[in-house]
């Protein structure tokens, strides 16, 4: 190609990387660039190996893939000699399989793609690059997020919204709902002895002032992938910053409570959970056995997960556990019971159960919040 066009295309990329790297950084994501560019000088090699293999056929001056799948083709060469989208695919699909030796691939686009993909992966396995079951290929297409008018989630003005600018948001309205609950404590803790007891949430939850910046940052941005992942794939959905931070739905900041409620458990026990006997546990009470049984289904929550790749269902599990303990919590006294050593096991199993949940979602929760 032209030499100044490509250099300006490399600007261009630069100035993009760099912006995309904040913004990654925020939500603590690591990615290994592999754009279509990357793909360019395999490409006639690739074309060469699936003419060499009898898959390509001449249509209109264009060399086509057909696949099972569909009666349209994949375009490997253009009519004027280019190379596109179709392309690129087939040779990162080989480059992935093949070259890398991955034996799990996951495309995450929106749905409209999905006939595509399901035409790569075809041609793929023609092409013997894709081996099931050896390897495995998925396509986890997604919706459109919208604004409360159902329409394309856009700004006042009709732009496309900015991650970063929801972001920022997300994080303004943490902050402020931090520091309210900041003036409630300080209200409660002269009103209340402080004994533990189990009527109310326990005080001694939120975090010091000094720390309230972090701490609306990790809400924040939390709430947002959490808020995201917690819809059907397959479905549209409606954004709600108001949905988003409810500490009383099923949203992260709701989680982090429950998560942040007992870590205060056992800060106010002053018990090494290392020292407890789990022969112990002894499960009597109702609400016990409902928590007990609900951590119990964590397998098989991730079970059904790597079959079908909704995540959705790990945020309505996590939900779940979440109203099974705050139950718990409410009905089953913890501190200073005679039940005290094996409630406290509990307590850690969710926690358990709850961190690792989170980690999968990419969340870091808190202790303090």
């Amino acid at each position: 190609g032209d030499e100044a066009a490509l250099e300006s295309w490399r600007l261009i990329c630069d100035v993009s990387r760099k912006e995309f790297e904040k913004v990654y950084k925020r939500l603590d994501v690591s990615l290994e660039e592999r754009g279509e560019s990357y793909y360019n000088a395999v490409l006639p090699k690739v074309v060469q190996e699936l003419t060499d293999k009898g898959m390509i056929t001449v249509s209109d001056g264009a060399k086509c893939v057909f696949t099972k799948v569909s009666e349209v083709p994949l375009m490997a060469v253009k009519s004027d000699g280019g190379f596109g989208y179709d392309s690129t695919d087939l040779a990162a699909v080989r480059d992935r399989l093949v070259e890398r030796r991955g034996d799990w691939l996951i495309y995450v686009t929106d749905l409209g793609q999905e006939e595509h993909f399901t035409k790569i992966f075809a041609a793929a396995e023609q092409a013997g690059w894709h081996l099931p079951p050896k390897t495995r290929l998925d396509h986890m297409g997604f919706g459109v997020v919208q604004g409360q008018d159902g329409k394309r989630f856009k700004t006042r003005s009709g732009e496309v919204v900015k991650l970063v600018d929801l972001l920022d948001e997300a994080k303004a309205r943490a902050l402020k709902e931090l520091r309210r609950r900041k003036e409630e404590e300080k209200e409660e803790e002269k009103r209340e002895s402080g004994d533990g007891c189990n009527a109310s949430p326990c005080t001694g939850t939120t975090v010091a002032d000094e720390e309230m910046d972090n701490a609306a940052e990790a809400i924040g941005y939390s709430a947002v992938k959490y808020f995201d992942l917690k819809q059907n794939r397959h479905t549209d959905y409606k954004f709600s910053y108001d949905r988003m931070l409810d500490p009383k739905g099923n949203t992260a900041v709701y989680m982090m409570y429950a998560y942040a409620r007992i870590c205060a458990i056992f800060r106010k026990a002053d018990v090494d959970i290392s020292t407890l006997d789990p022969e112990e546990l002894k499960i009597e009470e109702p609400a016990e056995r409902k928590l007990a049984v609900t951590l119990a289904q964590f397998p098989d929550v991730l079970a059904t997960i790597l079959d079908d790749l909704h995540i959705h269902r790990l945020a309505e599990y996590m939900y779940k556990v979440s109203g099974a303990f705050t139950d718990f919590y409410q009905a089953c006294k913890v501190l200073g019971s005679p039940q005290q050593n094996t409630r406290l096991l509990l307590c850690e199993a969710t926690r358990k159960v709850l961190q690792a949940s989170f980690y999968l979602l990419g969340i870091t929760p808190l202790e303090r919040i």
